[in-house]
């Protein structure tokens, strides 16, 4: 679907009401929109299969066939189609339905034009980032790229709308986000996106090379330029040349070189080391942090004007914590990766996961999907399977102490009695707590196994 136009969104009235239709028909028209209008639902699937509409405003309450059960056909048509439902009943209950009928918003009778217009906007930035989110999905199952995107969260479908149009420039990005975000992944998605596709793609791990190296590994070197140079070398500049060069953990970078680096930025040159000879390189820079680099500027650790020239767009990732719900669609991708058998996972596990924060972001959640369905003895992931820093995570994350106290006492004893199964007798002593008030702790935690 092409986006890349000018043109306004095409918007289909429905309604009931002949004069609300003209009404609002006549409004949106003024300001540039391609408006069509339907009296009820039948008549509105008809014109939704004919005209590719993509904004509804939908009346809740029609003759024939409400305004959910128009929606949901309009949905199985062209599931990118946004929906502002109209209802005539403006309560909290009436506003969480439509929402859950896959409504975008919903506007109350009678209708404020200014507030409409506002929903309409929305509607119109949200409809633009999908369809460019669905570009990047078809032309990575298309072109069958190795890269594989997850997400679905409002900040993912940002992200990868930025990707999009990133990708068709040719200047350098800087990645910003904690570790485990994803950064080397959005890269190669903008290597992969790009008119250069084809060509090269170097990775260098700024905080991987030791610091006597970095000049020859960036650059390169000639024969005899040190001891142990028995031969010329070339660098990752000139091994990315006319390609893309991926410069991760770039606050990593020595001070003393960070000028050699602004100089291939200005001037598409690289030098070898103990050469005088220019190499002219063209080459896309995209560099990843997960520190400020503003902070290492304002300490004089990283130039200003290297990070102006290194941050002519800027793509900041969202922590796994801020996008909680695709963690779901991440646990299944992990576990379809890493179980030898079918391995399901169980609703009470997907919560504590759910709940939990995680300080190294989707890397933390791969690595405990990939031990988990490793150890696990069937194949249904349990609470109990789970590593003891998100089975005891509400416990210090949350509440009072005394509070975090019982918490971690009901983990403790929960934990003795799966790991002696159940036996009482074994839990007590493991515990150094006798029976009796084993007994009297698992009746104030309601702890009992589950058959």
């Amino acid at each position: 679907m092409t986006i890349d136009g000018v043109n306004k969104m095409k918007i289909l009235i429905v309604d009931d009401e002949q004069e609300q239709r003209n009404m609002i028909k006549g409004f949106l028209e003024k300001k540039g929109y391609e408006v069509y209008t339907a009296e009820n639902g039948n008549q509105a699937i008809q014109i939704f299969m004919d005209i590719p509409v993509q904004l509804v405003l939908l009346d809740y309450r029609m003759p024939e066939l409400n305004g959910d059960q128009v929606l949901e056909k309009m949905k199985k048509i062209n599931p990118l189609v946004k929906c502002l439902m109209i209802s005539a009943h403006g309560t909290v209950d009436t506003a969480v339905s439509i929402m859950k009928l896959g409504a975008d918003d919903f506007l109350e009778k009678p209708i404020d034009l200014v507030e409409l217009l506002t929903k309409i906007e929305v509607c119109e930035q949200r409809f633009n980032i999908d369809c460019e989110v669905q570009d990047v999905n078809e032309k990575i199952e298309i072109e069958n790229l190795p890269i594989k995107i997850i997400g679905k969260s409002e900040k993912m479908k940002e992200i990868l709308s930025v990707v999009r149009r990133v990708s068709k420039t040719p200047w350098p990005v800087l990645i910003r986000g904690e570790t485990g975000t994803g950064k080397e992944l959005i890269a190669r998605l903008i290597h992969y996106m790009s008119e250069i596709s084809d060509r090269p793609y170097i990775e260098a791990n700024c905080a991987a090379i030791p610091e006597n190296l970095f000049e020859s590994e960036l650059f390169g070197h000639e024969k005899g330029a040190f001891t142990g140079a028995n031969s010329s070398r070339k660098g990752r500049f000139e091994l990315a040349k006319n390609g893309s060069i991926f410069l991760d953990e770039i606050g990593e970078l020595p001070i003393n070189l960070q000028p050699k680096l602004l100089r291939v930025l200005q001037e598409n040159k690289i030098c070898r080391l103990g050469s005088e000879k220019d190499i002219v390189v063209d080459v896309r820079v995209i560099a990843a942090t997960n520190r400020d680099l503003k902070s290492l500027v304002e300490q004089g650790l990283f130039r200003e004007d290297l990070y102006y020239r290194l941050n002519v767009f800027d793509i900041e990732l969202p922590s796994l914590r801020d996008r909680k719900s695709d963690i779901p669609e991440l646990i299944d991708f992990f576990i379809e990766r890493y179980s030898i058998n079918k391995t399901k996972i169980d609703p009470e596990a997907m919560t504590s996961l759910v709940k939990y924060s995680f300080p190294g972001n989707v890397r933390e959640l791969e690595h405990i999907i990939q031990r988990t369905v490793t150890l696990t003895r069937n194949n249904i992931i349990r609470n109990r399977d789970l590593p003891s820093e998100i089975r005891f995570y509400k416990a210090t994350e949350q509440g009072n102490l005394s509070q975090r106290l019982e918490a971690v006492e009901q983990e403790m004893l929960l934990s003795a009695l799966e790991k002696f199964n159940w036996i009482q007798t074994k839990a007590a002593n493991s515990l150094g707590i006798s029976e009796r008030v084993l007994r009297y702790k698992m009746r104030k935690y309601k702890l009992s196994q589950k058959k």
